[in-house]
């Protein structure tokens, strides 16, 4: 079976580094920004190559 026997002091909250999380959450939100923008512009292209 698993130890679940942890020490209580393992980690403090408020003191882990985030940065590569943070850069890692900006890269994929301007992903999902730029996804959705290309999306809107090839819909909108083919509604006026369609009219």
């Amino acid at each position: 079976m698993a130890d679940h026997s942890h020490d209580q002091h393992d980690h403090v909250v408020g003191t882990m580094d985030i940065s590569e999380h943070e850069k890692t959450f900006a890269g994929f939100i301007r992903m999902v920004t730029w996804g959705a923008i290309i999306s809107i512009g090839v819909l909108v292209f083919m509604g006026l190559a369609n009219a």
